[in-house]
């Protein structure tokens, strides 16, 4: 893109209203739309994403497992992503905000730390459960929570520095710009496309070794049941985890393949008004898959369902014992009253 944003505006801190209005392409009618969908999947998302984040923080079993602090690293991801996403994607599009540079540089670099922590947990995950699988008998050896921590710390740090690369000073001009996103180059660009592919790739060939493996293992359970050996249960798990952040890993790719692509095809060539449109709306699949992640765990995590279940009973139990106390004070107070008209008569 030839838009370049050295203007005097942009040089004194505030974006160039101009050079905007080649990406804010939408009409009303497109603009309603957006602010719907971003509205009802944007409050679908953080709900969804806040409870199992809370769910496997609140079990002191859960937390202690490697597996699913990288759950809870891919909900948190989600849930920021989520906030960040619908916020800074309503006010560009549909409000057409004015703000500086660095805000908006800060926006883009959440969105985009966000997304690329919830790829990264994923991957994290795919590890997790290759070790459990493939190598069950040093899995607790290998992956401690320990260095499950430091693993995510890692990974997060390098979606926060690749991330915040731009506002770093990493910007277009004198580099060609991506037409897709103001102040992005194209070299950029290019290059965050290039990490998420691989960390997709690295993610498409884990899992697909762990659910060959998952698929044996389905195939021996019945001689396993038969013989009665200890360590079904977990074969189980595994194989039931396996399943289920394969499907996530589908959905994953569903979800971000028309993106990626049309950010390939921006770099190769000029994008039209309608073809920003549709990368537009394209990129709500991307808060489509925050909101589907857990669902998926709520309905297949056994652990997690049994977290949700004794929460709600500790919360039963709760609202029980407040009004027992009320039906006790409210008998105690019958009971004084009683006795003053008893003893006044």
């Amino acid at each position: 893109m030839d838009t370049c944003w050295n203007s005097t505006n942009t040089s004194q801190g505030h974006l160039d209203s101009d050079a905007l209005r080649a990406y804010m392409v939408l009409d009303f009618p497109q603009k309603t739309a957006i602010a719907v969908l971003c509205s009802l999947l944007g409050i679908l998302c953080v709900l969804e994403n806040a409870i199992v984040f809370f769910l496997i923080l609140s079990s002191p079993r859960l937390r202690r497992k490697p597996s699913y602090l990288f759950i809870s690293s891919l909900a948190g991801a989600d849930f920021l992503a989520s906030l960040v996403f619908v916020i800074s994607f309503v006010k560009f599009h549909v409000f057409h905000q004015e703000e500086s540079r660095t805000a908006f540089l800060l926006k883009l670099g959440g969105v985009t730390m966000t997304f690329t922590g919830s790829v990264g947990s994923l991957l994290l995950t795919a590890i997790d459960r290759y070790l459990c699988l493939c190598h069950p008998a040093k899995c607790k050896a290998l992956l401690t929570r320990g260095r499950a921590l430091a693993a995510l710390a890692a990974m997060w740090t390098i979606s926060v520095v690749v991330s915040y690369l731009p506002l770093m000073g990493w910007t277009c001009c004198p580099r060609p710009c991506s037409e897709l996103f103001p102040l992005i180059p194209n070299d950029y660009l290019l290059s965050w496309i290039v990490l998420i592919i691989l960390l997709l790739v690295a993610i498409i060939y884990t899992y697909t070794y762990v659910l060959w493996k998952a698929y044996r293992h389905t195939s021996n359970l019945v001689v396993y049941q038969q013989r009665r050996l200890t360590g079904v249960s977990r074969i189980r798990l595994d194989v039931r985890l396996a399943k289920t952040l394969g499907v996530v890993v589908l959905v994953l790719l569903l979800c971000w393949l028309p993106v990626l692509t049309l950010m390939v095809y921006s770099l190769a060539a000029s994008l039209n008004e309608h073809i920003k449109k549709v990368f537009a709306f394209c990129s709500m699949l991307c808060l489509v898959n925050s909101m589907v992640n857990p669902v998926i765990y709520a309905q297949r995590s056994r652990e997690i369902r049994s977290s949700a279940r004794n929460c709600l009973t500790r919360w039963k139990n709760m609202l029980r014992g407040i009004g027992a106390e009320g039906t006790e004070d409210t008998q105690k107070s019958s009971v004084t009253e009683t006795e003053g008209e008893t003893k006044v008569t």
